[in-house]
């Protein structure tokens, strides 16, 4: 029998959980209620009818409306939600390893090095957010286009475009700032240690029921479409928290302890490594990546060369998330980058030197650099199946095409499934272990013995 402790039943008791609860919610609604002021200039019957033809290339905007925490179909002021500062971050951790200055800046000190990383990662938002404002007005615009639409925001820096088309980059750049500025202080003030992921989570939770319902306006098959539903919903909730939670853990002898003239034995202790220990951020920096040809050629879509012209449209409908090559390359993508940024996380742990500081050691590797390379050797071994799984939870939407009755709607709801799931779940998660942890420390517990 062991005794574990549950304080839930307190949990509106406690004063100062019951403030964080009220701050994380208070900021939420605040973000909730900016996402719907639109961005300046926007024809919203032109974004309509943008909508409802949008046909095969749904997927690529629905993904995008899933990284913006669901602003995009509403092209509002915080359409690029927190996506430039996960970006901008993203590429300094990138850079860190490969820059010796920047690495030898993280070793001599850590705590100034961490700051310095958060300074310039505001900073390289900013000019991230604008241009990823400048390419979605013209990848929307160019859509619409192809269409036959109107131009869903007039945009251009021609003389008589250009003071307007500033004044929506500085307001959508804003937008995005404010977004990251809510995100931080949930970080502070709420439940959550990393805000912005709660932002993106409320996103993905808002979408749910409009999703659903679209889910549903098929009335002939409307029932296998949801029991699939649910059942994909089951079993890919279930696979995320097995895979998150996989863990290999590696012997490790600790030095015992002096106590008075004794020298106790030495602890035989284990260092868990993580399955996935990229998280989802090859998620969101693989979709990135494809997303910029798209982007580009929407600068060449009305160009007066043909070829041009041609060429650009191409590259627009093979990355627009409509077809089998996307989605081979987002899967091959999302497995190298998995293990690209596994790599570059575990380097920064430096397991070798640390346990070589506490005098520990794994049995029958050496101390230091061997250490580190066995350690490495394991991780990436264990990567395998973290880096398949991503993938394949990269790709679901697609593979669910072939198998639910109506593709559209299905793939629509089951892209959110996920790779948002892996998000919400990753969330939820935390949360809670947040919440449990605030409890105990509040001394809120009530003992349970369990067989």
């Amino acid at each position: 029998m062991k005794q574990t402790f549950s304080g839930w039943r307190y949990l509106w008791t406690s004063i100062d959980i019951r403030r964080k609860l009220l701050y994380t919610l208070g900021f939420l609604a605040l973000y909730r209620v900016a996402a719907n002021v639109p961005a300046p200039g926007v024809d919203f019957e032109a974004l309509a009818a943008f909508r409802a033809n949008l046909g095969a290339s749904g997927t690529f905007f629905n993904f995008l409306d899933l990284l913006s925490g669901g602003t995009v179909s509403q092209f509002s002021l915080l359409s690029m939600g927190v996506y430039p500062y996960i970006t901008a971050q993203i590429i300094l951790q990138l850079l860190t390893p490969i820059i010796p200055a920047l690495q030898q800046r993280m070793k001599d000190d850590p705590r100034e090095g961490q700051k310095w990383m958060e300074k310039w990662t505001y900073i390289l938002a900013v000019p991230m957010a604008a241009l990823s404002a400048i390419g979605q007005v013209n990848i929307f615009n160019s859509y619409a286009q192809q269409l036959g639409l109107n131009q869903i925001l007039p945009f251009g820096f021609s003389s008589d475009l250009i003071l307007s088309s500033i004044t929506v980059l500085v307001a959508m750049t804003g937008g995005t700032m404010f977004a990251i500025w809510l995100g931080e202080l949930i970080s502070e003030y709420g439940m959550r240690k990393q805000g912005l992921s709660l932002i993106i989570f409320a996103g993905i939770v808002v979408n749910l029921p409009s999703n659903l319902v679209r889910l549903m306006s098929d009335e002939q098959n409307r029932w296998v479409l949801l029991a699939m539903t649910i059942v994909v919903l089951v079993l890919t909730i279930f696979a995320i928290v097995f895979v998150q939670q996989g863990r290999r853990n590696v012997p490790v002898m600790y030095p015992g302890r002096r106590m008075g003239n004794r020298m106790s034995m030495p602890v035989k202790g284990t260092l868990p490594l993580m399955v996935n220990m990229a998280g989802m951020i090859p998620l969101i920096f693989s979709s990135a990546i494809l997303q910029f040809p798209a982007i580009v050629s929407s600068y060449f879509v009305g160009s007066e060369t043909p070829w041009i012209a041609n060429f650009a449209k191409g590259a627009q409908s093979t990355f627009d998330g409509s077809g089998g090559v996307y989605w081979l390359l987002y899967f091959l993508m999302v497995v190298i980058f998995t293990f690209f940024y596994t790599d570059v996380l575990f380097a920064q742990q430096n397991y070798g030197d640390n346990l070589k500081r506490m005098g520990a050691q794994i049995p029958g590797i050496s101390r230091g650099a061997p250490t580190q390379k066995y350690l490495t050797k394991v991780q990436r071994r264990i990567t395998l199946p973290g880096a398949l799984f991503l993938g394949l939870v990269a790709v679901l939407p697609y593979l669910m095409q072939f198998i639910l009755p109506i593709s559209s709607q299905g793939a629509g709801l089951l892209l959110v499934s996920s790779a948002g799931l892996l998000i919400v779940v990753g969330v939820v998660r935390d949360v809670f272990q947040n919440i449990d942890a605030e409890l105990k420390l509040h001394g809120y517990q009530d003992s349970i013995l369990v067989k």
